[in-house]
């Protein structure tokens, strides 16, 4: 009974637009029990505009945050931020650093800062971000930035949650080759090139460029925009490219089919999560060194009602945004 009062209230407060209502509902969310919260809140989503902000550690990320923040509340918009840091393997704690380049916006009623430990979560984001963003969407907040971790090959899961994806690479660090490799020229939307005073910056640009004309893009082509974050350039030039990506997603009808694979992504990663414990728990009571792996596994998925074939069977591909020219 205690629990629905909670909740009531909660739901009360999170209507009356209080930001420590929603405040306590991703904390709600982040202890598992955003379920019934989300169940309520759910049909006000699907109007914010979500961006992802990737890249690796050190480009610049968070200050160029602050930036893009700075840029929407000069328009009127509403902000909530999602900063990612790394937590340790061992105690799954975070410095949480991001919230010291973001103190500019502390004061701010119009903007909503959260900082959340990856707790080893791959894909760059903590498990309860894409909740997160969904309460925050529900809130009625405009825009919604999600800063990750840093990128690598495993760490591209927020071109599943973010409308747009925006990839941050910085000059000198041969970012351009070991970056862009790694499957970053899929999912970016918009290339910022941070700190473009560094004397290899134009150099950077070229080689993106060069790397872009291999590619035969289906719809968007991603933009490239030059910034120095500290100073604020090049930031009106990425807002502008950021509003060309929304008229073009609303102008062509696909902005439904991003909200419909950020869905998707979100209910398997639910339901993986739930399987997950499930196998654990299978495989600690019912471990037999003596079979072999694979014979293991299918005894486990016929305790699950399915067969080893199936595994195989009914795969969505993913959606290609690019493919090499002449192949």
């Amino acid at each position: 009974m205690s629990s629905l009062v909670g909740l009531d209230a909660l739901l009360r407060e999170f209507e009356e637009r209080k930001m420590r209502a929603l405040a306590r509902a991703i904390s709600w969310a982040e202890s598992g029990r955003g379920a019934e919260l989300i169940r309520h809140v759910y049909a006000r989503a699907g109007r914010a505009m979500t961006i992802g902000l990737t890249g690796p550690p050190g480009v610049g990320k968070s200050t160029l945050s602050a930036a893009i923040v700075r840029k929407a509340r000069s328009v009127g918009k509403t902000v909530g931020v999602i900063s990612v840091d790394p937590s340790s393997p061992f105690s799954h704690g975070a410095l949480l650093g991001d919230r010291i380049r973001l103190t500019e916006h502390f004061v701010d009623p119009d903007v909503f800062i959260r900082s959340m430990a990856s707790r080893g979560h791959l894909g760059g984001v903590a498990g309860a971000t894409a909740d997160a963003a969904l309460l925050m969407d529900a809130f009625g907040i405009d825009v919604i930035l999600i800063e990750t971790v840093g990128v690598g090959q495993s760490e591209i899961e927020i071109a599943e949650l973010a409308q747009k994806t925006l990839v941050a690479l910085q000059p000198g660090s041969g970012d351009s080759v070991q970056v862009l490799k790694a499957g970053i020229m899929e999912i970016a939307d918009i290339f910022v090139v941070n700190k473009a005073d560094h004397p290899m910056a134009n150099q950077m640009r070229r080689e993106i460029r060069s790397m872009m004309e291999m590619l035969h893009f289906t719809g968007w082509v991603p933009e490239l925009v030059m910034t120095q974050a500290l100073s604020g350039q090049g930031i009106d030039e990425l807002w502008e490219a950021i509003a060309a990506h929304v008229a073009f997603l609303n102008e062509t009808g696909e902005i439904e089919e991003k909200r419909r694979e950020a869905f998707v992504h979100q209910v398997k990663q639910l339901a993986l999560g739930e399987l997950q414990h499930k196998l654990d728990r299978e495989l600690e009571a019912r471990a037999d060194v003596g079979l072999d792996p694979y014979a293991a596994a299918e005894r486990v998925l016929l305790e699950f009602g399915m067969h080893g074939h199936e595994r195989y069977e009914h795969a969505r591909p993913n959606r290609a945004r690019a493919t090499v020219k002449g192949l």
